[in-house]
């Protein structure tokens, strides 16, 4: 019985190791080998140990240093400080022994239990610090920003790197001070309760102890108190006029914080005194600090003081009260939202456009204008050019290539591989993971063209074919935006017709990428097998040691993977060069600590994000053979970029090391332009008094009403010898009305030097108000209003067909506004549309034409009719009757 007793302990000792080895292979060990083997194939294995040791170092210190307080104030209270025994019992031998007897049993005991207390509150007290380690990382490596809130006169980098941290491990010291004083005090209470023969007074070693207890908590309460005073930065009481602090929190309520720190350091003191003097102990002072501090705790929650001053000194005159308040929400928004250097021209306008109509009249820039925008273009590219079931257009990219002469702007989309279009009986895993394991190729497009025509590619088909020069050497997209599966390449079966052409089967048989994992042993593909939950792995004969694992393809899951702490444009896109794809990917860091700026109000980027500051940091190439990621400081002022560039040296590059191929296809973020677009409608008006009025606050101009969002045009500004710029344009009109109040642009060219230096910026074209400016809501009726558009639209609404109408463009025009509205025709049946008429207006002219010479020659002429009618009569007749042609 006693052997079948240990066989059975023997068994289930043995399950519960295996059962514990089985968790750590599969939770612990087995993740980390795959991650460590993908960091590798991506040449970032240096950033990974670094990575690692940083959570480790800073979480296992953080537990470390919890552990170490607890156990040290335990040993020390029961080893030193809590025993007392009386005069009495140290002369009797008998009662001395057996004191000393008790005493070593209740040491030596309690060595086994506050050990393991000390652990399990260490981890409890540490878990925040687990989570926010990187909070910490940044608090390390960060350095000042230069920038100086006005407030308190603190550097921003103090709110953004320190000040979380800071409430962190006040919070955390305050509950580890507060529990080792209860439990220390508990512990002296068992000491004096179980250890016979004491004296009835308690040590003086034990008062002392917990008297620096006391003091510890008295002194992070301080701590708080001070933390506290920087939370009046982040009040929203006087939305939505202006964001933090008023006259109210700065003249009260801030007074009140530095009375509380005084009051409650005099209870301390004198809770303190009376517990430490043996003599002359008084309770008056301590009561009446102790009173004070209630007194001043309890009058935030008296609300009728503040309602007085805001009724009888603030409301009588708020703009003079609150003026200096009012100022540093301003000048605080707009750097946080990085719009401090925004570049206003006060734009005139004509109400003669034929000198605007006569120098623009060209070829070259009627050629950029893009009346093909994506959202129409995408039914296009997935009817005429998917070719193969299982290909697919995820979505259409903006661009602009140089080519035939001069820079023109393009659409592109990546011809991507969507296994979902194959049959059900063909998705098996062999084609899921070893045949169609690639997208393949790109289509391009012209932006702009006369309507009627059919549609420009500059690049189609699986051949590639382009009549303007493009070519790709490696056209394969093994990595993309679409949610791809692991892929396992080169291997032996034949692929042959699934991409590529017939005369380089090359291209399609063997994997010409280097961004995989390797498998050169059974021992690794068993690995992988049990990873990816698929024994198809290990028993597949046709993969080979030649074999690569490409793992995590969806460029967003792998930029996300290697750098969680980068927060991802939703527009990734593709760039063509000569030798592959690339994907181009705007990163962000955010932060919620700005002070006195208040937080985005709307989605943005990968969903709800709490953040009132914004970097455009970083810009991600993802090689679309390879998968190698590489990145680039585009902000290099940024002190959270700078904080993770020191960390982690071996992960970001300077933009100057970008290939120049890829450089000249960066862009502004349309995401960002779009966020501050939204934040500098309302803070543009800089002065606080028309601030407060909130007389000329902006909005996002409506077409058919939807907001107008920011849109890519290649123009030339002048600004650098006839170079045309890729900007993005965004017109606004004031609150509630339909005027064009400006138009702003944002683009990425070094005006200053003309180089190809990337240097963001955004100028704003304000019009003046001595001249109505139509804006595209005004235009839109206007066209509605004319007999031609009416009719033809009519004639075009029936018989199997519809109209469509496409993005307005809106733009400025040397001293006139240039609406230009793209018509489409689409079947019911078939969705491919065609671009049929085109749209131009300027002033209350609107004109409708096939191409853009026609159109301007028309309303060339018309604004010539009207000042004859002008000299003539002194009434134009032409405005008299808006829109007709």
């Amino acid at each position: 019985m006693r052997n079948l007793k240990r066989l059975s302990a023997f068994i289930g000792a043995i399950l519960v190791i295996a059962a514990i080895l089985y968790v750590a292979f599969q939770f612990i060990f087995l993740d980390f080998f795959v991650d460590l083997w993908w960091f590798q194939s991506l040449k970032f294995e240096s950033y990974f140990w670094l990575r690692l040791l940083y959570r480790f170092f800073l979480s296992g210190g953080v537990t470390l240093f919890f552990f170490f307080s607890f156990f040290f104030h335990f040993w020390i209270a029961s080893r030193y400080l809590g025993l007392n025994p009386s005069v009495e019992t140290l002369k009797n031998i008998e009662k001395g022994l057996d004191f000393h007897r008790i005493a070593a049993n209740f040491i030596n005991g309690s060595v086994k239990i506050y050990a393991p207390i000390s652990l399990l509150l260490a981890i409890y007290i540490a878990i925040p610090f687990y989570e926010h380690w990187e909070t910490a990382l940044l608090f390390f490596f960060g350095g000042p920003s230069g920038v100086i809130e006005p407030v308190y006169g603190y550097d921003i980098s103090f709110y953004l790197l320190s000040y979380p941290l800071y409430l962190l491990i006040q919070q955390e010291l305050l509950t580890t001070a507060s529990l080792l004083f209860c439990m220390v005090g508990i512990l002296y209470w068992l000491e004096d309760a179980y250890v016979p023969d004491q004296s009835k007074e308690m040590s003086s070693g034990a008062k002392i102890h917990l008297m620096i207890l006391i003091g510890s908590i008295a002194l992070f309460v301080v701590w708080g108190f001070l933390l506290q005073r920087f939370s009046l930065l982040y009040t929203g009481n006087h939305q939505p006029v202006f964001y933090g602090p008023g006259f109210v929190e700065i003249r009260y309520q801030l007074p009140l914080i530095w009375l509380k720190i005084v009051t409650f350091l005099a209870t301390a003191i004198t809770a303190g005194l009376f517990i430490l003097s043996e003599q002359h102990r008084r309770k008056t002072p301590f009561l009446i600090a102790l009173t004070g501090f209630l007194c001043v705790l309890g009058l935030p929650k008296v609300q009728f003081i503040p309602d007085l001053i805001q009724q009888y000194i603030v409301n009588p005159n708020p703009v003079e009260t609150q003026e200096p308040f009012i100022q540093h929400n301003i000048d605080a928004t707009l750097d946080a939202y990085d719009l401090k250097h925004i570049k206003t021209v006060d734009q005139p306008v004509k109400l003669n456009a034929i000198d605007d109509i006569e120098a623009w009249s060209t070829q070259k820039n009627f050629e950029n204008i893009p009346v093909w925008d994506r959202e129409i273009l995408i039914d296009t590219y997935r009817q005429m050019q998917s070719i193969r079931p299982y290909y697919t257009f995820l979505s259409v990219d903006e661009d602009r290539y140089f080519l035939l002469d001069h820079t023109r702007q393009v659409n592109l989309a990546a011809r991507e591989v969507n296994l979902a279009k194959l049959p059900s009986e063909a998705q098996n895993w062999e084609n899921t993971h070893l045949r169609y394991t690639h997208g393949y190729g790109a289509v391009v497009t012209a932006a702009a063209q006369d309507a009627g025509n059919p549609l420009i590619w500059y690049m189609r088909d699986l051949n590639l074919s382009s009549n303007v020069g493009l070519s790709v050497k490696y056209p394969d997209i093994y990595y993309g935006q679409e949610p791809y599966s692991y892929a396992i390449v080169p291997n032996s079966l034949d692929v042959m017709g699934i991409s590529g052409t017939p005369s380089d089967p090359d291209m399609a048989s063997a994997y010409q990428g280097k961004g995989g994992i390797p498998i050169p042993s059974q021992f690794r593909k068993a690995l992988f097998a049990v990873y990816f939950k698929d024994q198809n792995i290990f028993f597949s004969p046709n993969i080979s040691t030649e074999s690569q694992v490409l793992m995590r393809r969806n460029i967003t899951a792998r930029i996300q993977t290697l750098t969680p702490f980068l927060h991802l444009d939703n527009d990734a896109y593709l760039v063509v060069t000569k030798d592959r794809f690339y994907w181009i990917q705007d990163a962000y860091t955010l932060s919620r600590w700005y002070p006195v700026t208040q937080l985005a109000d709307d989605d943005f980027l990968e969903g709800k994000q709490e953040f009132n500051y914004i970097r455009n940091s970083v810009k991600i190439a993802v090689d679309a053979l390879d998968g190698g990621v590489q990145y680039f400081i585009s902000d290099p002022s940024d002190v959270i970029i700078q904080a993770y560039s020191l960390a982690y040296p071996s992960l970001f590059k300077s933009l100057d090391e970008m290939p120049a191929e890829l450089a000249s296809h960066l862009r502004y973020p349309r995401d960002l332009y779009y966020l501050q677009m939204k934040v500098y409608a309302k803070y543009h008006q800089r002065d606080p008094a028309l601030f407060y009025q909130q007389a000329e606050t902006w909005q996002f101009a409506t077409v058919r009403g939807q907001p107008v969002k920011p849109y890519y045009q290649t123009i030339d500004f002048g600004n650098c010898n006839n170079a045309e710029e890729y900007v993005m344009l965004n017109p606004m009109t004031p609150v509630n009305s339909n005027n064009l109040s400006m138009i702003g642009v944002a683009g990425i060219m070094d005006t200053t030097t003309c180089s190809a230096a990337y240097k963001p910026s955004i100028t704003i074209y304000k019009f003046l108000k001595d001249v109505q400016v139509n804006g595209p809501a005004q235009v839109e009726a206007l066209i509605d209003q004319d007999p031609e558009v009416s009719a033809l639209f009519t004639l075009w609404n029936q018989g199997g067909t519809k109209v469509q109408l496409g993005r307005m463009v809106v733009m400025p025009m040397g001293n006139s506004v240039l609406y230009v509205q793209p018509v489409y025709i689409v079947s019911t049946t078939n969705a491919i549309p065609k671009l049929s008429r085109i749209i131009v207006s300027i002033g209350n002219r609107v004109v409708m034409d096939t191409t853009f010479g026609s159109a301007f020659n028309r309303l060339k002429q018309m604004f010539i009719k009207g000042a004859a009618d002008v000299n003539k009569t002194g009434t134009s007749k032409a405005n008299a009757r808006p829109g007709k042609n």
